[in-house]
C-alpha cells in the first residue's frame, strides 16, 4: 500500500539532501559573510530552476501539491541529478518517467532464465526481484554466497543478508563499499513502494540491527547496478577476484540477473572448480 504522506515526506527529504550537496559557487552566486545555510538556499534553487520560491518550499515541506514534469526537469538540471536520482525524483513526485510506464510484470523466473543459470557453471549467478529478494540461483552462487536453499525469505534478501549476516560481511574485502552501493540500489527500489508494509518492516529491522544501515539510509543516496570488480575472501579457498555485472531481464523488467565471473588473477577459476567439487547435488531452485 502506498502512502501519499510518506511519499511526499520522502520527496522533501530527498530534495533537502540534494540541495545541501551544492554550493552557491557552483553557480557563480555570491556568498555573504552571514550565510549559515549548508549548500544552496531554497530561494536560490527556485531562482535557478525558474519556479516560485513558495512552490519549491511546499515541495520540501511535503505539502499536498501537484508538480509537473517540466518543474521536475528543471530541478533535476539544477541539482545535476544522474539518471537514477532523476528517476527517484520523478517517482516520488508521482510523475514516472515515460520510458518506465506500461512495462509488463511476471511473477516467476521462466525456464529459459533458469537454464541460463545452470549453463553459467563457474560463474556465481543469481536473480533478484524488485525488492532485491534473491529468487533464483545456480550452484556456483551457493558455494560462494551461501546455500540459498536452506535460507528463509528474509535471509534471501540481498540487503538484509548484507547488513545482518556476519559471514556475508566477512566475505567481501571491501564490505563497506559494497554495502553502501547496495543500500543506494535499495533506496531506488524503495521509491516505487514508499509506504509498503514489507519495506517499512525491513527498514525498521535493519535500522535497529545495523549501525551502518542506520547511518547511511537517511543520506538518500540512489544508484543503479554498476559493473566492476569484487574481491571475495572465501573461508575455504581464500581470495577470489571476480568481475561482476547486473543485467535487467527484458521480458520481466522487475527481475535482474547478477553474474560474478572469475578472473585469472589469484587462480580464481581454479578455486571455483575446487569449491564446486565439494557440492554433489544440484541446487537450482525449481
Amino acid at each position: 500500500m502506498l502512502s501519499d504522506k510518506e511519499r511526499r515526506k520522502e520527496l522533501g527529504d530527498f530534495l533537502k539532501t540534494r540541495r545541501a550537496r551544492l554550493s552557491p559557487q557552483d553557480f557563480g552566486l555570491p556568498i555573504g559573510p552571514r550565510r549559515k545555510t549548508e549548500g544552496l538556499r531554497r530561494e536560490e534553487v527556485a531562482q535557478l530552476a525558474g519556479i516560485g520560491i513558495t512552490w519549491y518550499t511546499w515541495l520540501e515541506q511535503g505539502r499536498d501539491i501537484q508538480v509537473s514534469s517540466e518543474v521536475l526537469e528543471a530541478i533535476s538540471r539544477v541539482f545535476r541529478l544522474n539518471e537514477e536520482e532523476k528517476e527517484h525524483l520523478f517517482l516520488l513526485a508521482n510523475q514516472p518517467l515515460l520510458s518506465k510506464v506500461g512495462r509488463p510484470l511476471v511473477e516467476s523466473v521462466n525456464s529459459v532464465l533458469k537454464n541460463l543459470l545452470s549453463q553459467l557453471k563457474y560463474c556465481p549467478t543469481y536473480v533478484t526481484d524488485e525488492k532485491l529478494n534473491i529468487v533464483s540461483w545456480n550452484k556456483a552462487a551457493t558455494v560462494v554466497f551461501g546455500d540459498f536453499n536452506k535460507m528463509n525469505d528474509r535471509d534471501r534478501n540481498a540487503v538484509w543478508r548484507c547488513f545482518a549476516s556476519k559471514e556475508y560481511r566477512e566475505l567481501f574485502l571491501n564490505w563497506e563499499d559494497h554495502a553502501q552501493r547496495l543500500i543506494a540500489q535499495f533506496r531506488l527500489a524503495y521509491t516505487r513502494f514508499v509506504g509498503d508494509e514489507w519495506f517499512k518492516d525491513i527498514i525498521k529491522e535493519l535500522t535497529n540491527k545495523s549501525p551502518e544501515f542506520r547511518n547511511w539510509w537517511p543520506k538518500h543516496e540512489v544508484l543503479g547496478t554498476p559493473c566492476g570488480k569484487k574481491t571475495l575472501l572465501h573461508p575455504l579457498v581464500g581470495e577470489m577476484i571476480m568481475d561482476h555485472i547486473t543485467l535487467q531481464v527484458y521480458d520481466a523488467p522487475e527481475l535482474k540477473l547478477t553474474i560474478y565471473q572469475p578472473r585469472q588473477e589469484g587462480e580464481t577459476e581454479q578455486k571455483m572448480k575446487r569449491l564446486l567439487q565439494l557440492v554433489s547435488r544440484p541446487t537450482i531452485k525449481e
